[in-house]
């Protein structure tokens, strides 16, 4: 099949800073060296770009998990211009029709079915989808963002000033200028441009899939640590609109933390999660399906089966009566109703499901093993 035609400008762009960063950097610094001040200004500027990106052009304008002041939402658009993803309205209206394709070939616009080099930066190296370069039908509600249209409007002076001239204007009060220049600016460039890309390629391949089956996408926690708190894919995929992707007090999001932070200062608000039951009712179908899979070769399947289906059902039902009664618990609590008379029911349901629960997983893993 003929090839589209190259895109020289993003080929020679991605090339060269490519280059410079393995090239001139390790020059610089075994030549020169680099500070402690250098090595920190690489650290805030890589979050600040890694973290307007994740907080600002996905959860915020691609998936709309939550509302931003417009202060927030003008910092977004500056660390977006410093991350050189192209504008926000542009990626977030990519990334939309990532999600409502995903996977396809002929429609999303890094399908992971291409392969890991076509996902990850290959998708950008060719007209592959021309038609979709000026095609933001799907982002009509970005486009009345007057802070989202500013960006769009002045995308390549703002990526101008904050790629080459705040990383002068940081070395020029620092005395080093060049070093700045390779470190703040060049390799913090290279790395927050490849942890981004690991979201559409190594999220797609490596992990596991907790949620759901239906796309290529996993859940991979060393993976979150490269692309703030974005590894949690396969979660995500399935609820792209809750404004988490590590739903755990222990998983790495420092973008969810971001934006609850945001919340607690008054600076957002609408913060959207997915109810507790309908994560925990996806995990529940993939067990059983996981676990099906793993008896269709056994003599006696068809009865394994059918055992392990009612006790699906029976879960099931525990499960969502549990989280029902927890539900009228938590609305008397907040009309300030007198609700103690719940409280022991509340109890027996949870320690009914949580009995169920722990039958179930001893099935799955005796049927597994």
């Amino acid at each position: 099949m003929k090839q589209p035609p190259l895109i020289w400008i993003n080929v020679i762009f991605f090339i060269s800073t490519f280059a410079g960063a393995c090239i001139l950097v390790p020059w610089r610094g075994f030549s020169h060296g680099f500070d402690a001040t250098e090595w920190s200004w690489f650290v805030v500027l890589a979050f600040a770009a890694g973290l307007s990106i994740t907080a600002g052009y996905h959860r915020l304008w691609s998936h709309k998990a939550y509302k931003a002041q417009p202060l927030v939402r003008v910092l977004y658009a500056l660390g977006g211009a410093l991350a050189f993803q192209n504008s926000a309205l542009h990626w977030a209206s990519d990334h939309r029709v990532h999600h409502k394709h995903v996977d396809n070939n002929d429609k999303d616009p890094y399908s992971a079915n291409r392969g890991f080099w076509f996902s990850h930066i290959g998708w950008m190296l060719r007209e592959y989808q021309p038609e979709r370069y000026a095609d933001y039908s799907n982002a009509r509600d970005l486009q009345q963002d007057a802070v989202v249209m500013w960006q769009h409007k002045y995308y390549l002076w703002l990526a101008a000033l904050m790629n080459i001239g705040l990383p002068l204007l940081l070395g020029w009060l620092h005395g080093d200028v060049l070093s700045m220049l390779l470190l703040a600016g060049l390799l913090r460039l290279v790395v927050v441009h490849h942890c981004t890309f690991f979201i559409n390629s190594l999220a797609h391949v490596w992990g596991r899939q907790p949620y759901t089956d239906r796309n290529t996408a996993r859940d991979n926690g060393i993976l979150a640590l490269l692309t703030y708190g974005e590894g949690y894919h396969n979660f995500h995929h399935i609820f792209e609109h809750d404004y988490r992707n590590g739903i755990k007090w222990w998983h790495y999001d420092p973008t969810k933390w971001l934006i609850r932070t945001l919340a607690w200062c008054g600076l957002a608000d609408g913060l959207r999660q997915v109810p507790q039951e309908k994560i925990a009712a996806a995990k529940l179908q993939m067990q059983l399906k996981q676990t099906q899979k793993r008896l269709t070769h056994l003599s006696n399947a068809d009865e394994l089966l059918e055992r392990l289906q009612r006790e699906y059902e029976e879960l099931k039902q525990h499960l969502l009566a549990y989280y029902e009664a927890k539900k009228q618990l938590l609305e008397a609590k907040r009309q300030q109703l007198a609700h103690e008379q719940l409280l022991p029911q509340v109890a027996e349901l949870k320690r009914r499901f949580r009995q169920q629960q722990r039958n179930w997983q001893q099935l799955t893993a005796r049927l597994g093993s």
